[in-house]
C-alpha cells in the first residue's frame, strides 16, 4: 500500500492568473522493522486543474452533445481527470507528469511540487440554483497492471470580473525593483506572478474604497417616506453595507422598513428552458426595524466570504442588490406627547388597527472578490485529501 496526501499550502481560495501551488508526498507506510515489509511501486503519476460544469435540467436547455460517454476502462493508461464526475468538462489544464517508476521502501517518502496557473479565462466557484461551476485538482496514479487511481482535491476561483486589463499588464525592463534584495535563479516567474496579483489586489481595495454618497428620496403614491442615503454602491466579499435613513423630512409615516442582501441567478435567453422565465433570488442576510416616530435609523449587512461574487457567462449572469420593503400608515400617527412638569408616569400605547401600504424597492450594487488568503478562512474546502493505493 501506498499513501497519497495532496496538500495546498497557501490555502484552497485562488483568483485567476494566480499560480496554485501543492505538494504531493507518496508514503509507504510500512515499518521497515515489520517481517512483512517490502518495497512499493508506482508506474507513473500526474496532476491537472479542470472544472467541472452542471446545469440544472428544469431551468436550462443545453445543446445536445449527442451520445458522447466515459469509456475510459479501469485498466487504460490515458488520464481522464473528469472520470466519474457529475456533468461536463468545460476547462482543464494540459497534465503534468510528476514521476515515472517510483519505488518506495518500507518508511520512505517523497514529496513532488506541482505548480499551475489557474486559468483566466474560465467562470468563478458558483453553486447556483441553475448551474453549478466546481474545480479540482486532480492527481491520478497507477501501480503496473493496476486499474488508474485518482485523488481529487476541490478549491475555489474567484474572478475579477470587470476589471481594467491595464492592471495586469507591466513591462518586465520597466518594472520597479529592489537593489538590495537578492534574486534567486530561476525565480523570475514566480516574482512576476505576486507582481500581478499584489497589482490586481490594489486596483481591486481603490476601486472599493472609493466613497462617493449616493441620496435617493424613498416615495410612494401617497407622498416622500424618507431620504436614504448609501456612501457607495461598489463592495468586496466581506465588507459592511452600511445605509441610513432620514425619516424627519418624510411626509408619509413609515412604520416598517427591512433591507435584504439579495443575488439574483438569470438564466441567458438562449438557454431558458421556458420562456419569460424567473430570475433566481437568494437572501444573504436581512436587516428589519420598527420605525414609528423615528427620526433617522441606519442598517449595517455584512458580505458573506463565502458567496460569490457578480460575474458574466454565455449561460448565466449574477448580479446583486439591495431589496427594500416599506410599511406606511394610510392616515397621520399622532406621537406621544409628555408635558413638562407631568409628575405622573404615562403608558403609550400604539394604535390597534392601523390602515397601512406596503411597497418595495431593489437598488443593483456590485459586489467583488476579496483576498484569497481572506477568503481560505471561511472556505469549506481544507485544501488537503489523501488516498492508499
Amino acid at each position: 500500500m501506498i499513501e497519497v496526501v495532496a496538500s495546498m499550502a497557501r490555502g484552497p481560495v485562488f483568483l485567476t492568473g494566480e499560480p496554485l501551488e501543492c505538494l504531493i508526498t507518496f508514503t509507504n507506510p510500512m515499518s521497515h522493522l515489520s517481517t512483512s515489509a517490502s518495497s512499493e511501486m508506482l508506474a507513473w503519476a500526474s496532476a491537472q486543474i479542470h472544472c467541472q460544469f452542471h446545469a440544472s435540467e428544469s431551468r436550462v436547455a443545453l445543446p445536445s452533445q449527442g451520445n458522447k460517454q466515459d469509456v475510459q476502462a479501469e485498466s487504460d493508461t490515458v488520464l481522464i481527470p473528469s472520470r466519474g464526475e457529475r456533468g461536463q468538462c468545460i476547462l482543464d489544464t494540459p497534465p503534468k507528469i510528476l514521476f515515472c517508476d517510483l519505488r518506495l521502501d518500507p518508511g520512505e517518502s517523497k514529496t513532488y511540487s506541482y505548480s499551475e496557473v489557474v486559468p483566466s479565462d474560465g467562470p468563478p466557484s458558483f453553486r447556483g440554483q441553475a448551474v453549478k461551476y466546481v474545480y479540482k485538482l486532480t492527481i491520478g496514479c497507477q501501480r503496473v497492471n493496476s486499474p488508474i487511481k485518482l485523488l481529487r482535491v476541490p478549491f475555489r476561483v474567484l474572478v475579477l470580473h470587470g476589471m481594467p486589463e491595464s492592471c495586469f499588464v507591466q513591462d518586465e525592463e520597466v518594472a520597479p525593483s529592489n537593489p538590495f534584495l537578492e534574486e534567486e535563479a530561476g525565480g523570475g516567474s514566480n516574482r512576476r506572478d505576486s507582481r500581478v496579483l499584489e497589482r490586481a489586489l490594489d486596483m481591486l481595495m481603490i476601486t472599493t474604497s472609493r466613497r462617493s454618497p449616493h441620496l435617493f428620496n424613498i416615495t410612494n403614491s401617497r407622498g416622500k417616506v424618507a431620504k436614504f442615503c448609501i456612501f457607495k454602491c461598489v463592495y468586496r466579499l466581506g465588507e459592511d453595507i452600511v445605509g441610513t435613513f432620514n425619516f424627519s423630512e418624510g411626509d408619509i409615516p413609515c412604520l416598517q422598513y427591512s433591507v435584504s442582501l439579495q443575488s439574483e441567478e438569470e438564466v441567458n435567453s438562449a438557454y431558458q428552458r421556458r420562456p419569460v422565465q424567473p430570475l433566481s433570488v437568494t437572501s444573504h442576510g436581512r436587516h428589519l426595524e420598527s420605525c414609528l416616530h423615528t427620526a433617522s435609523s441606519h442598517f449595517s449587512l455584512p458580505i458573506p466570504l463565502n458567496v460569490t461574487p457578480g460575474f458574466s457567462t454565455d449561460i448565466i449572469t449574477l448580479r446583486w442588490r439591495l431589496h427594500f420593503e416599506f410599511v406606511t400608515s394610510r392616515e397621520p400617527v399622532e406621537s406621544p406627547t409628555v408635558l413638562q412638569n407631568q409628575s405622573e408616569v404615562t403608558i403609550w400605547t400604539g394604535a390597534e388597527h392601523v390602515d397601512v401600504d406596503t411597497f418595495s424597492w431593489d437598488l443593483p450594487i456590485k459586489v467583488l472578490p476579496t483576498n484569497p488568503a481572506l477568503a481560505s478562512y471561511v472556505s469549506h474546502f481544507t485544501g488537503t485529501n489523501s488516498i492508499n493505493i
